[in-house]
């Protein structure tokens, strides 16, 4: 094992490793001042395996109380050092970890350039002195042999607001040209009509059409058709993927289907499972001996795209559904799956067939030829991926980044769109498809919007069967997310205590800002110089304190269905108000 130490703003660095025939050079730069960029490049005179690779370091422990990892939704406390472990990859979280205090200031962040493989990080406290002990890991999985490779870390002390310095991180990544963004079209910040919850696979078209038509008059202006559509099978599993040819019990017709979506003004997105290969595809005999591993209750095996016809044959799939259907784009689901069981099977083989050696470069070839076809066909393709691929590589072939599975879950959902929101950039997020029992009240059902206010909304529930007072809270909660979608999607977004799960959360323009209340017993601060101040009441209580730091001119008040109520007398100064629950408030301030 060799060791080597260099000083940094974090303290001395040790980093540990079989180096063997490689050679390992550092370069330490300031590009500001509370940060530092640390760059690691290892050589080898011939192919080699690269070494695992350790840094680890300590740092005090001084108002330092919460966390913040991709890996980590719902957990921000400090772990002790022998179970802090997370990890990112191509197809999983991001390589960035911060600390902060209560009142969410920035104390620590480090970041890793490497997005394509897997990557170790940790910051947990040392029980012995209280200091946090952090660390990196690199080359984690199976390598191929290389002749060099470079990676950076980024280091950021500065005492900003936690959401900047996770933000300026992703800035960092975003300018290597290996992670450059893909373009988002405008379509992908129009909201969603999913089949997912509502349908399952037993969908069809003809219900479709129908249940657009009521879409369209809420202002969705895209459909997504998940899975299903490729089998007559409901048993879910995915024994029926690899083939992916229409149901025609399903879609007798389909480039007619969605011409008629088209007519109705909506986008037309269909699911791919894009790994899986099916016990019951018939393509799973053209391919074998061509996967990384099978998984025995799904009925499937995942396909090894370093072969080159498993790629031209993925690639050929997509572009042959785009130009014989006229779709607008693709939700490509479980590129995760793309990832080793154990050992890489390619040893054995010595990598016969296998034209690229490394995975994570295959999955990356992969998925940067796809993107290129499919937008030399339509430009403005829409490609949605799903936490927990999300991080810097993806962003190059997805523009559409929705939240991990959680129906029905307000909570979950939140607590995602807005993580994903502080670390997708320009990339559109999404949130996860609501849902709803028919049988809740207008204010509880009206609960799943507005906590994904600040996301592009998904809807699937069965818009025929929605009682009418439903259909008026869905109609006016959506109408003012269109009306105000610039200020929600691309204001100033300062979304306060993740540790709390966001109770409260801000957005905001010039002319106005947006307060999003999520639980009681909160202290709403309307400071600010903009024209007007929305506060949405999506704490479960009738009664808000409120805190204005002039008088206003004019309110509205409004119920969950948009009802006007009689305007509130507000002034400057501390109160308590009624708003009525998953009601709004309008403060009026002129010019």
């Amino acid at each position: 094992m060799n060791r080597k130490s260099i000083d940094s703003s974090a303290g001395e660095i040790e980093i540990r490793g079989e180096f063997a025939a490689w050679s390992l050079t550092v370069e330490q730069t300031t590009p500001q001042p509370d940060t530092e960029l640390i760059r690691l490049r290892l050589e080898s005179p011939s192919p080699a395996v690269p070494p695992h690779l350790v840094l680890t370091w300590s740092i005090h422990k001084i108002d330092t109380q919460i966390s913040w990892c991709e890996g980590k939704w719902f957990s921000h406390n400090i772990p002790p050092d022998w179970c802090a472990y997370n990890h990112s990859s191509l197809a999983s979280s991001l390589p960035l970890l911060l600390l902060a205090n209560q009142q969410g200031e920035n104390r620590f962040l480090f970041a890793v350039s490497e997005a394509l493989r897997q990557v170790g990080i940790k910051a947990g406290v040392r029980e012995e002195d209280n200091r946090i002990e952090c660390s990196v890991e690199l080359f984690r999985e199976p390598e191929a042999p290389l002749f060099f490779y470079e990676v950076e870390l980024r280091f950021d002390f500065r005492s900003i607001f936690y959401a900047d310095a996770i933000r300026d991180a992703m800035e960092w990544f975003a300018a290597f040209p290996e992670y450059l963004p893909a373009p988002v079209p405008a379509a992908a910040f129009e909201p969603v009509y999913s089949s997912w919850y509502n349908y399952h696979q037993n969908v069809f078209d003809r219900e479709l059409e129908a249940e657009c038509a009521l879409a369209r008059e809420y202002g969705m202006k895209t459909l997504i058709v998940d899975d299903g559509w490729q089998t007559d099978d409901t048993n879910r599993g995915y024994a029926f993927c690899g083939d992916w040819e229409i149901s025609t019990k399903r879609f007798p017709g389909m480039k007619a289907h969605v011409k008629k979506i088209h007519e109705l003004g909506m986008k037309y997105l269909i699911w791919f499972s894009l790994p899986f290969i099916g016990d019951e595809s018939r393509n799973r005999k053209r391919f074998q001996g061509k996967f990384l591993y099978r998984l025995e209750q799904q009925k499937t095996s995942v396909l090894d795209p370093r072969f080159p016809e498993v790629r031209e044959f993925l690639i050929g799939t997509y572009e042959k559904a785009l130009r014989e259907w006229d779709l607008d784009g693709f939700k490509f689901d479980f590129i995760d799956s793309f990832r080793f069981q154990g050992e890489d099977p390619a040893v054995a083989e010595n990598y016969a067939g296998r034209d690229i050696r490394a995975l994570p470069e295959a999955v990356d070839r992969l998925l940067n030829d796809v993107m290129n076809c499919l937008k030399a066909i339509k430009p403005e393709i829409l490609i949605e991926f799903r936490q927990s691929y999300i991080g810097p590589a993806v962003r190059k072939y997805g523009n559409m980044f929705r939240a991990s599975d959680c129906p029905g879950d307000v909570l979950c959902n939140r607590l995602l769109t807005l993580r994903l929101r502080l670390t997708s950039g320009n990339t559109a997020v999404h949130s996860d498809m609501l849902e709803w029992n028919l049988r809740e009240s207008p204010e509880c059902a009206a609960l799943q919007l507005l906590n994904v206010l600040f996301s592009v909304p998904q809807i699937s529930v069965r818009l025929m069967e929605l009682p009418e007072s439903h259909r008026e809270m869905l109609r006016f909660w959506l109408g003012f997310w269109r009306e105000h979608r610039s200020t929600l999607l691309f204001g100033k977004l300062t979304p306060l205590h993740p540790e709390q799960i966001f109770p409260q959360v801000f957005a905001e323009t010039e002319n106005e800002k947006i307060i999003a209340v999520y639980a009681p017993d909160q202290v709403v601060s309307v400071k600010t110089g903009c024209k007007t101040c929305h506060i949405v009441n999506a704490s479960g209580v009738e009664e808000l304190v409120v805190e204005l730091d002039r008088n206003p001119v004019a309110s509205e008040l409004f119920d969950v269905t948009g009802e006007p109520l009689p305007p509130l007398s507000l002034k400057s100064g501390l109160q308590r108000i009624h708003i009525p629950c998953s009601g709004l408030l309008t403060i009026q301030y002129g010019e």
